[in-house]
């Protein structure tokens, strides 16, 4: 039996940005660690997996690494053949989100928040069991520039991402994070942006003022989090990068810790950014848990390797879906501002789950 079918083992497969390696990470025995709060993270060694909202229904969950092993992506195809996938409900669906998308916005109009994040949740059938992790290599060759992970353990379950935003990154004194906002599809000509030979620069990619003021929101929240924790800040100015089919607004931060400080108050004063969440960000997270209809359970919360080869990389779990045999769970959100249009921010969620869809095409 394959390690990935028997759901009783605890294991993360994740591939780099740009790398042509993978690794295999798996515990062989006993159950993965359950923290409470990202503030205990530091001191381990394996993959984490935490939720938006860490309880102890939804834990940080850490996979020790009894076994770590490093192999080429194998070459093959983009997405799974002969494996169709049908949306269930997608009125009602339609429907929640408008009745979201109205009082997050309510919210906005009159002043309570600044910006807040409105996620939805889509779910789907597959025509047969899902190949796990075929589809893990299917996005690894699909999606080069992203972190790609698929993780199972008993109290998450199997979730598969292709996340281009870094929570935290780094080693030692060193570290590294991003403000990561706007969304923008490509279309026709722009298509081969960031492609060898390509015509089209980041000079022809025109941002909307939206996009940059919502862009401006986690840059500044981001500056002054690790403002906070450092005096050794250096930030980038704001560029566009590509994910997918998608391009996105990013301002990379590089910082100093001192010795002997732990990157767990780092990743608790990160997480959740306002790229998931909103500003203020206690005000709009409760606002988020007391009101969004689809509890966003693993989505939006972060994953990745700490301590693995000297280096700790964590993602904001983004382009995200739950695996369940044959049943998928979707996930994607935006960031919404009082100017926003529900039809716009609904298309925007849109082209994120395509992230994921086009594993099966």
């Amino acid at each position: 039996m394959s390690e990935m079918r028997d759901c009783t083992v605890a294991i993360a497969m994740f591939r780099y940005p740009h790398a042509q390696r993978y690794c295999r990470l798996t515990q062989l025995e006993g159950q993965p660690d359950e923290l409470l709060t990202c503030e205990e993270l530091g001191a381990q060694r394996g993959f984490v997996m935490a939720p938006f909202a860490p309880s102890a229904a939804r834990p940080v969950v850490v996979i020790r690494p009894d076994r770590v092993e490093w192999s080429e992506v194998p070459q093959g195809a983009l997405s799974l053949g002969g494996c169709d996938v049908q949306t269930l409900d997608g009125a009602t669906e339609r429907q929640r989100y408008g009745t979201d998308f109205r009082n997050f916005h309510d919210r906005l109009v009159d002043g309570a928040f600044g910006k807040i994040v409105l996620a939805r949740c889509s779910q789907m059938t597959t025509a047969r069991e899902v190949d796990v992790e075929e589809l893990f290599f299917c996005a690894c060759r699909r999606y080069p520039r992203m972190f790609v992970a698929l993780v199972q353990a008993p109290r998450c379950g199997t979730w598969l991402m292709a996340t281009p935003e870094i929570l935290l990154q780094g080693s030692g004194r060193e570290w590294h994070t991003m403000a990561l906002a706007g969304t923008m599809k490509l279309c026709g000509d722009m298509l081969d942006f960031d492609t060898p030979g390509a015509h089209t620069s980041a000079d022809d990619i025109v941002w909307s003022e939206k996009n940059r003021f919502e862009q401006r929101y986690v840059a500044d929240y981001i500056a002054e989090s690790v403002g906070r924790l450092s005096a050794d800040v250096a930030s980038s100015a704001p560029y566009t990068t590509r994910a997918g089919d998608l391009v996105h607004l990013r301002t990379d931060f590089r910082f100093t810790l001192a010795d002997g400080r732990g990157i767990g108050r780092v990743i608790d004063a990160l997480h959740p950014t306002p790229a998931v969440c909103g500003m203020p960000k206690q005000q709009t997270f409760d606002f988020i848990m007391d009101n969004e209809q689809m509890p966003r359970d693993y989505y939006s919360g972060f994953a990745g390797p700490m301590g693995i080869d000297g280096q700790t990389s964590l993602f904001v779990a983004l382009r995200c879906m739950r695996i369940a045999g044959r049943s998928l769970s979707l996930y994607a959100g935006g960031g919404l501002l009082a100017d926003s249009r529900e039809e716009d921010e609904w298309n925007e969620t849109e082209a994120k789950m395509e992230t994921m869809k086009k594993l099966f095409n």
